[in-house]
């Protein structure tokens, strides 16, 4: 199994190895290591898991090193030329202030003048260099008309091949990993999202070359060419996008997280099958595993109202909604379980509560193992999910709906489209509109005025048996065991 993080924060590569491991297969999956530690392998149920080192030296884009002059004949040729000589008007400064204090007489005068002389040009170099660091800025942005055209026409000249030209970066991801799986002479290589399908692909090419055969499954998380990202690089998507549509012909089969996402990949790639539905559900055991308890972990009485948002933080997720309503819900405590608790966008998110008086009922938690997570969420009021609107978002359940659902938590979610239809269907939750915390503050007083009727929907036959991922695990040890042409739990029952 292949996935382009470190695997401790992915709750889906962990459970996808944990559990066919489980089922016989014999599982190594392959992450990624940005530090310097050298990180040794360790266990997750019965699948190993190994870090590679990537720390790739980034290529720059062709259009970075060429001279920003003749866009703007006042800036330097690079920026390092440009802090050179600012940086030697500088010096010049403390050298000819050092000797004009011990001067006298037409001496001192004569420095004086060379100091006036001096900052005239280190104020003349200061304003090079900032054009100088304003059109590398522009053109890293690449929003000018020639960057559009140039990236259209690398698109249009190349069709799907055009990612390198796009992303020179890309091919340090197979440099990564080719080593590690190389070794591993795998049967079968998962490949999570997009940047894996392409190093997956390029392994099973390697292994076919030398007389091996080896199956490629591609478990497409989300719709590419849906995919948006207000501070990407303008030709990080659609390198991505053509990256996807060049490789995803290679698969031997496809996973994905909805019904949505695989009548569009379907659609988008001329899949001769539609893909496989293995949803974002958790691991639930009967009985429960011993857990922490996030109440207990915030201080607070079974009756004090808890909102508990689980999952990964940033603009797109919504969150800040959610601190607006400590504002109106005077009672109301919420509790972010996050991976990172010294993001920007959580210290952020604090410094808001506090801005509002209510940094005191705004607790930061941490993860836990992905086993534990529904019950660590049980003991909260209910669970929230206020992502905006993203055409991914629109299109899938995220792991946290599940997980709320199993801890048979009320859900409060925005109105995006395929959550809020279940939502409404299922009765198990109020829905909001996007961003707007009187109607957040609305569904939640809803929730809190009787909870016990929302919870009740969990009890509808068959709701909850489908949301759990022993039965994701069953569909996708299938597909394993119809391209290999073997069950190895039944091998080895046999053996």
């Amino acid at each position: 199994m292949l996935v382009d993080n470190d695997v401790r924060r992915d709750s889906r590569v962990q459970k996808q190895a944990r559990s066919m491991a489980e089922r016989g297969w014999e599982v190594t999956l392959l992450g990624i290591n940005r530090t310097e530690d050298v990180i040794p392998p360790w266990k997750v149920g019965d699948a190993t898991v190994e870090l590679v080192d990537y720390r790739p030296e980034r290529i720059e884009r062709a259009h970075l090193a060429r001279s920003p002059r003749w866009r703007d004949p006042l800036a330097y040729r690079t920026g390092a030329r440009a802090n050179q000589l600012f940086g030697w008007c500088e010096a010049q400064a403390r050298v000819l202030e050092d000797r004009r204090r011990s001067a006298s007489g037409p001496g001192r005068v004569v420095l004086s003048a060379r100091i006036a002389a001096n900052r005239a040009l280190a104020s003349w170099r200061g304003f090079r260099r900032e054009r100088t660091i304003e059109v590398r800025r522009k053109r890293h942005r690449m929003h000018g008309l020639v960057d559009r055209l140039s990236t259209a026409a690398w698109m249009k000249v190349l069709g799907t091949k055009s990612w390198n030209h796009l992303d020179p970066n890309i091919e340090s991801w197979d440099e990564a990993f080719a080593p590690a799986i190389d070794r591993l002479r795998p049967d079968l290589i998962h490949a999570n999202d997009f940047r894996m399908l392409f190093v997956a692909a390029r392994a099973t090419f390697r292994a076919r070359a030398a007389g091996r055969d080896v199956k490629l499954v591609w478990d497409a998380h989300e719709f590419m060419p849906g995919v948006e990202h207000a501070t990407a690089h303008p030709r990080w998507i659609p390198s991505l996008q053509q990256l996807e549509a060049e490789h995803a012909q290679y698969a031997d089969a496809v996973l994905t997280v909805s019904d949505p996402i695989a009548d569009l990949l379907q659609e988008h790639h001329g899949l001769p099958e539609r893909p496989t539905i293995v949803l974002n559900t958790p691991i639930v055991q009967d009985p429960p595993p011993e857990a922490p308890s996030v109440r207990a972990r915030c201080g607070l009485a079974d009756e004090v109202p808890l909102i508990v948002y689980s999952g990964y933080v940033d603009p797109n997720r919504g969150v800040g909604v959610v601190i607006e309503s400590l504002g109106h819900l005077p009672d109301l405590h919420v509790a972010l379980v996050v991976g990172q608790p010294d993001s920007p966008v959580v210290l952020g998110l604090q410094e808001r509560a506090a801005e509002l008086g209510a940094a005191e009922r705004l607790h930061i938690l941490p993860y836990v193992p992905v086993e534990q997570i529904v019950p660590y969420l049980s003991s909260a009021t209910l669970g929230v999910h206020s992502l905006i609107h993203m055409m991914n978002h629109e299109i899938s359940l995220a792991t946290k709906f599940y997980e709320y659902s199993q801890a048979r938590l009320p859900i409060v979610g925005s109105d995006v489209r395929f959550m809020a239809e279940t939502i409404r269907r299922t009765g198990q939750g109020e829905v909001f509109r996007v961003g707007d915390v009187d109607d957040f503050v609305r569904a939640v007083r809803a929730v809190l005025a009787d909870r016990e009727r929302y919870v009740a929907a969990y009890d509808q036959p068959g709701l909850l048996d489908a949301w759990t991922w022993e039965h994701q695990a069953d569909a996708m040890h299938e597909v394993y065991r119809d391209l290999v042409g073997f069950d190895p739990a039944v091998i080895g029952a046999t053996a």
